[in-house]
């Protein structure tokens, strides 16, 4: 199961890239739509992909205000800076990752999600120089956003296995 976790996809290709190893790397991470307990995937195995890839500068997790303690207190101890929202968790994933854009100590943005609806993030990322890893897992992650990223990595959910 690891092997398949830390599978970076760029394009059509199969293999891990060197070209974005040790740069720096934002993310933010799509609470609701990622961290299901139907989806089995775990903080962890999240930040041992990237850091496979580069250096982690910016670690966020938008939640809404029904997240439960223990996923609060998970992000928290994986050391990611939890953020809660009162509603829809989009508009707020949208404006944090706005201000990795336009941060000049980070140049990759990595996007946990499968929502298409961030397709703009990542247009706006490229369009600023940035490179983008979009993360997500089946079912549901948008084709869209695999395709508009230039590295995608797929995580396994347990039902899987």
């Amino acid at each position: 199961m690891k092997e398949t976790l830390i599978k970076v996809l760029k394009r059509e290709k199969e293999s891990p890239s060197e070209e974005i190893s040790g740069k720096s790397i934002g993310l933010i991470i799509d609470g609701p739509n990622i961290l299901r307990k139907e989806f089995g995937i775990k903080l962890e195995d999240i930040v041992e992909a990237l850091e496979r890839i580069g250096k982690i500068r910016v670690a966020k997790v938008v939640l809404n205000q029904y997240a439960p303690q223990g996923l609060i207190e998970a992000v928290v101890n994986q050391g990611l800076e939890p953020v809660i929202v009162a509603g829809d968790t989009d508009v707020r994933i949208a404006i944090e990752a706005m201000e990795l854009i336009y941060n000049s100590d980070v140049e990759v943005i990595a996007l946990a999600t499968r929502d298409a609806d961030f397709l703009p993030i990542i247009q706006e990322a490229k369009r600023k120089g940035k490179e983008t890893i979009v993360i997500g897992t089946e079912p549901g992650f948008s084709v869209a956003l695999q395709n508009a990223a230039d590295y995608v990595i797929k995580m396994v959910s347990k039902v899987e296995e």
